[in-house]
């Protein structure tokens, strides 16, 4: 009997064992994809009032626990009945973070500067309750949060897959790397977020002396160059993420310009490319969708 207990707990602690070592690995390969979805993440939760960031950024986490949530049993059962349907889905998901970023592109070359278009845009926000237009744009985070989820949990099983561990393995080591990729992303962007609250208490602190006053003031100077930096650095991931998703996902584009692969810079080039094309052809859908609609409601 006794032999029999600790027989099973040797078994628990080798499956332990076996979760850790994979755990790090999937991580390891995911890596890029959560730099990326920090950088998304980070720009998408900043611009609200400072009293509202933090219960905002705690409504996009919860919305990314459920995001995580729906898309593990998913991923595993359509992995089990029908592999290549996960293919298709990443593809529809690419087309729609290509969109996202081909979007805000656009926004920025031929609409910053026209003031009549600025005056429209600020009636319509007008128009709107400070509760709506925060609920519109968590709803825009989780939405894409959701994207770049299934991204994630899929690296992380195919990682399980290529060494052919038992299916618990599988669970426990994706599960485990999307409760990782939530608690690490949201960490980091909870501390970038409130930056210039640091700021201000350390030059309280300080009296605005010494090196902690210095520091205290960089971080509040810093804070709206990081935003910045962020929302580039973040159109720039949902680009390359969605022209990567294409890049590995689409046969046909995944052997065109072939020869790019073996150079890092002409690789990265190429799902920029990818991105950008598939954005356009996202934007042009979507502009075609929007005129159908218009035209139906007048007839």
């Amino acid at each position: 009997m006794a032999s029999g207990f600790f027989a099973i707990l040797d078994d628990i602690a080798a499956l332990m064992d076996d979760v850790a070592v994979t755990s790090k690995i999937a991580t390891q390969k995911t890596a890029g994809i959560l730099g990326d979805d920090l950088a998304v993440n980070a720009e998408k939760a900043t611009g609200f009032l400072s009293s509202r960031e933090l219960p905002v950024l705690w409504a996009i986490t919860k919305g990314s626990f459920i995001n995580k949530l729906i898309i593990l049993p998913i991923v595993f059962l359509l992995n089990w009945l029908y592999a290549p349907a996960i293919n298709y889905i990443l593809i529809l998901g690419g087309l729609y973070l290509a969109f996202e970023g081909v979007e805000k592109i656009i926004e920025f070359l031929f609409h910053r500067d026209k003031k009549g278009h600025e005056v429209v845009e600020e009636i319509v926000e007008d128009d709107k309750s400070d509760e709506e237009i925060e609920k519109t744009k968590v709803k825009s985070a989780i939405t894409t949060d959701f994207i770049l989820s299934i991204e994630i949990v899929i690296i992380a099983l195919g990682t399980v897959l290529e060494e052919s561990h038992p299916f618990i393995t599988q669970i426990l080591v994706t599960s485990l790397v999307a409760f990782i990729a939530t608690v690490g992303v949201y960490g980091i962007v909870a501390l970038i977020v409130r930056m210039d609250d640091a700021g201000f208490k350390l030059i309280k602190k300080s009296n605005d002396k010494g090196f902690f006053g210095k520091l205290g003031h960089l971080l509040v100077k810093a804070l709206p160059l990081v935003i910045k930096a962020l929302g580039v650095i973040g159109t720039i991931a949902l680009i390359m993420v969605a022209g990567g998703i294409f890049a590995h996902r689409i046969e046909f584009l995944h052997h065109f310009l072939e020869s790019w692969s073996s150079n890092g810079i002409l690789t990265v080039l190429k799902e920029v490319i990818f991105g950008l094309a598939g954005g356009l052809i996202g934007v042009v859908l979507f502009t075609l969708g929007k005129g159908a609609v218009s035209l139906v409601k007048r007839k």
